[in-house]
């Protein structure tokens, strides 16, 4: 199967996965309908991989507020396997992470991306949301270079049984990869996790684990050649 040949349209779908990512605050919620509708119209996803889609927008809209909020903490916030953060797969805890988190943020800067204050640069809905503004070829080959991420982030929220995992899969099908299996190293402990890495400096981990409050995403779509690189990404 030729991967770029036919490279469909896959912006509204790349922008209502980002959005499935956030945080299930009460705005989400109210757009649920508006969302699948645009997965619908779009027609980037499998018929296999929009059931499965579904069925997060059917947990989403039906289950109880506090249970859907304190399962998305719990599953995104406190636990590396899961991490919605792609340095944390990428880099880890090594003084590596700090850089990579200032280069991307100014590769963006370069491209016309502009975060909300305490936002990272490597929160998966923010590199989604800039995904979303390439040319359609060019986005495949931008997310193929984080399949192997996403793959692994697959697998954990598969071992967990979650939802969510549906929104991985999706990804690893617009980078025209399969999903494949992965060992999954056991959890650190919950305090371990949320230590504040030293090599983060003036950087916050606190951003995008902020329950309570939006986190808006603006931006100017350019080139994102540059940025492609910044991700640190290896195969």
């Amino acid at each position: 199967m030729a991967l770029f040949n036919h490279t469909p349209h896959a912006s509204k779908s790349l922008r209502v996965l980002a959005r499935l990512l956030g945080y299930p605050d009460a705005d989400l919620r109210t757009h649920l309908p508006e969302l699948r509708a645009a997965l619908h119209e779009e027609k980037a996803l499998a018929a296999p991989r929009l059931a499965e889609l579904e069925a997060l927008i059917e947990t989403l809209s039906r289950k109880a507020v506090l249970d859907i909020e304190s399962d998305y903490v719990e599953l995104f916030d406190r636990g590396r396997a899961t991490s919605l953060h792609l340095f944390e797969h990428v880099h880890g805890d090594s003084r590596d992470r700090g850089p990579a988190m200032i280069d991307l943020a100014k590769t963006y800067e370069q491209t016309g991306l502009f975060l909300g204050e305490g936002e990272l640069p490597d929160f998966l809905p923010v590199v989604l949301e800039f995904t979303s503004t390439l040319a359609p070829r060019q986005a495949r080959e931008f997310l193929s270079e984080m399949a192997h991420i996403f793959n692994a982030i697959f697998a954990a929220l598969q071992q967990r049984e979650s939802p969510y995992a549906a929104v991985l899969g999706a990804l690893l099908e617009l980078s025209g990869e399969k999903a494949s299996p992965v060992d999954i190293a056991p959890e650190e402990s919950i305090d371990a996790v949320w230590e504040e890495p030293v090599v983060f400096d003036g950087c916050s981990s606190k951003g995008q684990a902020r329950p309570d409050q939006a986190q808006p995403i603006h931006i100017v779509p350019k080139s994102a050649r540059q940025a492609l690189s910044s991700l640190g990404a290896q195969p």
